[in-house]
Parts: C-alpha cells; structure tokens; sequence
C-alpha cells in the first residue's frame, strides 16, 4: 500500500459526468489499498467567468480580494466530487488550501508556497479517508487566501506529494501523456514513455502546456516520481523522472512554442559599460522576467538591445524604460508582439553537433525567417514571426521525428 497524489485539471471535472469520471479514478486507486490526495481545479472555464464577473463589478479590484473570489471555483469541484464519491459509499472529505496546511508568502495572485503543515492531512488519511484538496490556493501569514497563479494546481498536488513523502504524483489532463509536439495541433506527433525533469521543465517553460514549470521545478527538487496521464483514455502515461533509460541516444525530446511574447529593441544605446546592467537590473525591480537577449557590435559608439517578456508585462517593460530614457541614453524603442518562441529540447543535444544545423535547415527549407536565435545545453529557440509559428513547428517536427524515426 502506497501514498499517491492525484491532480486533476479543470477540463477533467468541467461538468457533472465527468466529475463522476474523476471519482471512478480516485476511488478504484483508493480500492487497490491506496491511501489517496487528490487535488482538483476549478471546472472547465469557471476562472475566467469569476474574472469576468469580477469585472463587471470593479475593473481594479485589489489582488486580495481577486484571490478570495477565485478561490471559490475550487472550492466548487472539490466539494462536488467528494459528494460523487460518498454517493459511491466511500469515507471522504474535502479542504480548502488553509485546511489543508498550505502556507504561502503574503504575494497576491501569484503566492508561493513557503511549507505544507501536515498534521490535518495525516488525520484524515489516518481514519481512512480520501482526501481532496483545492488546487491553485493556500494561506499567507495574515490568515489571507492566495492563490498560486498560473499552472497553480500543477504546484499544489507536487507541493503536496513532496510534504507527505507520497509514492506517485499522478497529474490528469485530457491527453494521455507528454507527446513531442501538442497532438492536437501538430501531425504525427508521438507519445514519450519517459522524459527528463530537465527536459520537461524546458517544455514547460518554453510554452508546452502539459505541466507548469513551476511544477516541474518543485518535482526536480524533491524528487517527486511524477506520471502524466489521461483522465479519459485509461492507458499508461509518460513518466517525469531524473535520468531516463535511453538518454544517450536521445537528439531531441520535443518541440514547443510560444505565442505569448513580445520584443522590445532600445535602440542607439551609448556604447558604455554597464549598460546591460541598468537596463535588466530597471526591469528586475519591477518583477519582468527577460527571456531571450541580443546585443549587436558597436555602430558609432553606439549598440542595440533586444529582448524578449511575456506579452502581459509588454507595456510595464516599456514604461518603464522610457520613465528611464536619459538615464539609460537610448534614441527609441521599437516593441512588437507579433513574434513567437519555436524551441526544441532534448537532454542528448550536448552530444550531437549539428542538431541546431537541422532545426535552421528545416526552417530554411520552409521560408520561415529567423529573427533571433537563443541555446543551452538542452534546447535551441528561435524567434519567428507569429504567422510562421504553426507551420515552424510542423516543418521542425517532421525534420526530426519524421526523417529521423523520433527523437529516440
């Protein structure tokens, strides 16, 4: 008999049959001697209707009082589903984020988890009991609810598993594993029965949408045996794990993409020294995370900056470097969202020259431009142009999992 935690995502509890679904699942891991925690989501689209309705009231609602009210879509699934589940005849209770022991910083909209206190959980599972717990929230030091932000539910249910030493985190979705490009969109994508934490949190933070990098992250630093599967088909998923059997032979694991970015160049940058440092050290103060950066060589004692943020954070990055114009000594900036991220990852790239070759060949091939190019160990970015990101990743895709029998 084992401890396994078990989240599912909103689109595994978005109405009532499914919700009976997701208590079949706990309840048959719950019959084969298993004690259960199993986290859930808020049905389907409740959050952004909770958002929407939140606007309808006060479009600048403070974040406290956004996180008391999202809170809530939690609350809901949780509650339904314990109720499927004593309709089935088994001993269940659910809890909020607070009774569960989830303690977070005082961060609104976006908490992080400090610790997980327990005492209230081993209780519970002590009597037998299935435990389902509210994904997405916890409570900060002022006895407040938070919420975790995005991918939020992702972090709580490995929170979890690493506090209470469980066997087995299992994450529900609406496809059956981590495939190496999202099936719905792209052709002949495949299946991987393991992949690495290194390379799944690469694919998670460069916009695959199995599991949030956060999740991955904590996974990594606890160790958590993770195992991603499908809340409807019933077959094995793809297991999360430090070093997978075939990871030698491995070029490239999967292919991602990400929509959700913007670009800003300052250009005429005086050629001086710590500039870079004023600009990114500007930004930093003021929370927006830079991803990808390009310097280009001196010009007449002057040099360009290019970088890219989240699309959300566009404005804010702009504001406030021209709030710091004469103090960073800029001509103007240029800003465009109409970018996207296309990547692949892989742990074996280290090892095989010429993978990158392959990637801009695949491009070359199918007329897509490059507009900035960013590596490591594990993974190859470009920038393209957001009309080209669809076929990018198809075109890559095929070069590599089609000519090449996988990425294997």
């Amino acid at each position: 008999m084992g401890l396994i935690v078990q989240k599912f995502g909103g689109s595994s509890v978005a109405d009532a049959d499914k919700i009976r679904n997701v208590a079949r699942i706990i309840t048959e891991t719950y019959r084969k001697g298993h004690n259960v925690v199993a986290v859930l989501s808020a049905q389907g689209d409740t959050t952004d209707d909770l958002i929407a309705k939140a606007a309808e009231i006060n479009p600048h609602a403070s974040k406290r009082e956004m996180d008391m009210l999202l809170s809530t879509g939690e609350q809901i699934s949780c509650s339904l589903c314990a109720m499927a589940i004593e309709a089935m005849g088994y001993p269940v209770v659910s809890l909020t984020g607070w009774q569960a022991g989830v303690r977070t910083n005082t961060g609104y909209s976006n908490a992080r988890i400090k610790r997980i206190e327990t005492e209230r959980l081993l209780s519970e599972l002590d009597k037998k009991c299935i435990v389902i717990v509210t994904g997405f929230q916890g409570i900060n030091r002022y006895d407040d609810v938070t919420t975790l932000g995005r991918g939020g539910s992702d972090t709580s249910a490995v929170a979890l598993a690493a506090a209470l030493h469980a066997d087995l985190c299992q994450i529900y979705t609406d496809v059956d594993g981590v495939y190496t490009a999202d099936p719905r969109n792209v052709q002949g994508a495949k299946k991987l029965d393991e992949i690495t934490f290194d390379e799944m949190l690469e694919l998670a933070t460069l916009g695959a949408q199995v599991l949030h990098n956060r999740s991955v992250e904590m996974a990594k630093r606890y160790n958590v045996n993770m195992e991603v599967i499908s809340s409807f088909s019933g077959k094995p998923g793809t297991k999360v794990k430090e070093v997978v059997k075939n990871v030698e032979k491995t070029h490239v694991s999967g292919v991602a993409k990400d929509k959700d970015i913007a670009r800003l160049a300052l250009v005429g940058l005086q050629d001086t020294p710590g500039i870079a440092f004023k600009i990114f050290s500007l930004l930093a103060k003021e929370k927006v995370n830079v991803d990808i950066i390009l310097q280009s060589i001196g010009r007449n004692d002057t040099k360009d900056i290019s970088f890219t943020v989240h699309k959300g954070d566009k404005e804010l990055a702009k504001r406030v470097l021209e709030d710091n114009k004469e103090y960073l000594g800029f001509d103007h900036i240029d800003v465009s969202d109409n970018i996207a991220k296309v990547s692949i990852v892989g742990a074996g790239m280290i090892n095989n020259p010429g993978v990158a070759a392959t990637m801009f060949e695949a491009l070359y091939n199918a007329g897509v431009n490059i507009n900035m190019i960013s590596t490591s160990e594990i993974k190859v970015s470009v920038l393209v142009d957001i009309s080209d990101t669809d076929r990018a990743v198809q075109v890559i895709h095929d070069k590599f999992f089609s000519e090449f029998g996988g990425g294997n």
